[in-house]
């Protein structure tokens, strides 16, 4: 019997994430636990490899899906990212990426039966801080399609899904060529996704490429999920 999904969470709220879990031994090192989910040729793994600052996930234009299976990475040490009790602290982020859904070659049965194992095994103890739903700003949020990654999140992280979870708008600098600002965009976004970002809390990234180097891109999303992870109250989501 595979493990199951544990629908309950470790409540952290007052507690300090330099001080949770195996990997907070070190007070002036913290690492935080991030999955990617999304439609095929959304970008998530264009996505991880930013927040990683690497080329680790193989990522490429096709007509079909490539990912087929998870993979957990780690960045570097970025050091002096943040400070804390007048001290610099090292960030370390750990990259969970997942198979696109809807995907061309495997049932939504097997993904979301890898997602749950993969889940549960990098992040079973450790937690999850958050799941990055990946969706491309230049495609309508609209249909059962783009709904489907939204409902495993649901199904996979179980009740509190909302405050685990977050958007990264890929493709952002789409809109600006398109002549849109981000309140624009949002302010004329489908009635499903204002419904979403309702229910998370208006936890969103927009992620632009054009005119920016990939440390920037990278500082900018990660400076802003660390600003999602501290309203969470540096609580994470914990399977077994």
């Amino acid at each position: 019997m595979k493990e199951q999904l544990c629908q309950g969470e470790r409540r952290l709220c007052g507690e300090s994430i330099f001080k949770t879990g195996k990997a907070m031994t070190d007070p002036n090192k913290v690492i935080i636990n991030l999955a990617l989910f999304g439609m095929t040729q959304s970008g998530k793994s264009s996505a991880g490899n930013i927040l990683l600052g690497s080329t680790d996930f193989h990522s490429s234009f096709a007509p079909c899906s490539v990912t087929t299976c998870c993979t957990l990475r780690r960045s570097c040490h970025l050091h002096s990212f943040m400070r804390r009790g007048g001290r610099e602290v090292t960030l370390q982020v750990q990259v969970l990426d997942t198979p696109g859904y809807p995907h061309s070659r495997l049932s939504k049965k097997h993904v979301k039966q890898e997602v749950k194992e993969a889940l549960a095994h990098h992040f079973g103890q450790e937690g999850l801080h958050l799941a990055l739903l990946v969706q491309r700003a230049d495609v309508p949020f609209c249909g059962q399609e783009v709904t489907d990654p939204v409902q495993m999140i649901q199904e996979l992280l179980g009740h509190a899904w909302m405050n685990y979870t977050a958007i990264l708008f890929t493709h952002a600098e789409k809109i600006e060529e398109a002549g849109f600002t981000e309140d624009k965009y949002l302010h004329e976004a489908s009635d499903t996704l204002t419904t979403l970002l309702n229910s998370i809390q208006h936890k969103y990234i927009f992620q632009y490429k054009k005119g920016k180097s990939l440390n920037e891109q990278r500082m900018k999303i990660l400076e802003r999920i660390m600003e999602f992870i501290k309203k969470n109250c540096y609580q994470v989501l914990t399977f077994k």
